[in-house]
């Protein structure tokens, strides 16, 4: 073992301390009772100390680098989406498209049968864009209200669109991709 101050070796438990002194007996006893290990030079300081610290300072490398990672991932909504899904074996489409004014988020949805109808309680959370739409059926004088949950992820959307006609309750999935022309 190096006995310079300088250095950082470790010396076992198993090793008595080259003081006699009482105060160094009494500390060297306490380590050994709690199966630390002291360092050299730095009199009280221990292993166990030692990795504590080197474990906090990760802990808070790592929660800034998260913070990073999730200020990088920021969603962004702006765009003309074109979705698909299926209901009742038929596949379909419609048209959203999405306008941030500030902190306002607002926009419109388009069926190939329906000109654009206003997204009524749009909400943007955490990567999830909520919202309710007025869906005109051009057969009849029908309408339908239908609820939307969509969770964005870069350029693509997934999620479920929900409607209640005649007391039964339809629930299907959406999957929808962002226009290039709106990146």
């Amino acid at each position: 073992m190096n006995e310079e101050c300088g250095s950082s070796s470790i010396q076992p438990a198993s090793i008595q301390p080259a003081s006699t002194d009482n105060q160094s007996q009494r500390e060297y006893n306490r380590h050994r009772r709690m199966g630390q290990s002291t360092l050299d030079c730095f009199g009280s300081a221990t292993i166990s100390e030692a990795i504590m610290k080197a474990m906090i300072s990760m802990a808070l490398v790592l929660g800034v680098c998260g913070l990073v990672a999730a200020a990088d991932k920021a969603v962004d909504p702006v765009g003309t989406w074109k979705c698909e899904y299926e209901i009742g074996g038929q596949q379909r489409t419609s048209t959203l498209k999405i306008k941030k004014d500030g902190d306002n988020v607002t926009g419109t949805m388009s069926w190939p049968d329906q000109d654009e109808a206003k997204l009524k309680d749009l909400k943007l959370k955490d990567g999830v864009l909520t919202f309710g739409a007025e869906r005109k059926l051009p057969s009849s004088d029908t309408v339908i209200n239908v609820e939307y949950k969509l969770t964005i992820d870069g350029d693509q959307i997934t999620g479920k669109g929900t409607s209640e006609t005649g007391g039964q309750k339809r629930e299907w999935d959406i999957k929808a991709k962002r226009q290039k022309s709106d990146k």
